[in-house]
């Protein structure tokens, strides 16, 4: 059975459509200006929500900033036109700010629902691909997505302009983001059952060893006592504290290597004399992404988690976050 195969041109004609798509979202940046600091205006005072419509193509890109905006702080849903027609526009108020998406500016179905809009009060934002278009002139603010021409060969199907209507989108959730000063710690509470989730929202102490989990030894300790210690515990280390638990230092496989290498006597040495001094430390409110940040930044395996006092309350090896899903 004869296959199809891909025109020589096949390879040239894609990278046409990305030069194309790439250069309609960088003539963007010259028409970062008032209006869009107008449209950033209307929806930090918004008081209500953020509806984000449109038809067809728009329609896709709509709800995709609409999720965004949602994720990053705006809180924001996708309302289509036609059914906002025949019902949905009861979900509108006049504290809300609506966006609407359409290339040429004139679709039908969000020209019919616009003097329901005014009516309600609410605010307008309008993106389109024509500053002249009804739509940009019935808006509050008018964000312009024009591009000099579509990735399609027939300059017909809507590619680079929904490129150009995503990017737009994108600049300005992320604007709205950086003004109401959304941290990680805020997308995290939106991304909870994903791995971002996870590393931003776990706590050392959901994590920690505790207890006869931890590896301990006293400093007088020999070096053969710390490496049984080392075996019993399985993080590839032993904390070496006082009795009052304040960490002096760690006593790790690496350190026992070394002091093998060194032909030392292990039954007649203290650990304290061959312990890798002034470990770094780590407290339990803090993150599992800064435990992995601090492993990846030092070339550490193990931390000890200690307390405000620095006493010991637990400890953490990469495997743990590992187990956790925190990395």
């Amino acid at each position: 059975m004869n296959q199809t195969q891909p025109s020589p041109k096949a390879l040239d004609l894609a990278r046409q459509v990305l030069r194309i798509e790439a250069d309609a979202v960088l003539a963007l940046i010259d028409r970062i200006d008032g209006a869009f600091l107008r449209a950033l205006s209307l929806i930090l005072n918004c008081h209500g929500r953020v509806i984000v419509s449109g038809i067809g193509k728009s329609g896709h890109i709509g709800r995709k900033i609409a999720s965004t905006l949602a994720s990053t702080g705006t809180p924001a849903y996708f309302v289509h036109p036609a059914e906002a027609s025949h019902g949905d526009l009861g979900m509108i108020t006049a504290d809300d700010v609506l966006i609407v998406l359409s290339n040429s500016g004139e679709s039908a179905e969000l020209l019919n629902i616009l003097p329901s809009i005014k009516r309600q009060g609410a605010k307008l934002i309008a993106m389109t691909g024509n500053p002249e278009s009804s739509l940009a002139r019935e808006a509050d603010a008018h964000l312009n997505a024009a591009v000099a021409q579509e990735a399609c060969p027939l300059n017909l199907a809507p590619t680079a302009s929904t490129t150009a209507a995503l990017a737009l989108g994108d600049a300005l959730a992320v604007a709205l983001l950086d003004a109401r000063g959304f941290g990680a710690e805020d997308f995290a509470r939106s991304h909870p059952g994903g791995s971002l989730g996870r590393q931003l929202l776990t706590r050392i102490r959901d994590v920690m060893r505790t207890g006869k989990a931890v590896p301990t030894v006293l400093p007088e300790a020999s070096v053969a006592e710390a490496t049984r210690e080392i075996s019993r515990g399985g993080i590839g280390m032993t904390v070496v504290i006082t009795p009052q638990r304040e960490v002096l230092g760690i006593f790790t496989d690496g350190d026992l290597r070394r002091a093998i290498v060194r032909n030392l006597d292990l039954q007649a040495l203290t650990v304290a004399s061959v312990m890798s001094g002034k470990p770094r430390l780590i407290g339990p409110e803090k993150l599992t992404a800064e435990a992995v940040e601090m492993m990846e930044k030092y070339k550490i395996n193990q931390i000890p988690v200690v307390d405000a006092d620095e006493r010991l309350i637990g400890a953490l090896n990469m495997h743990d976050l590992f187990q956790a899903k925190a990395l």
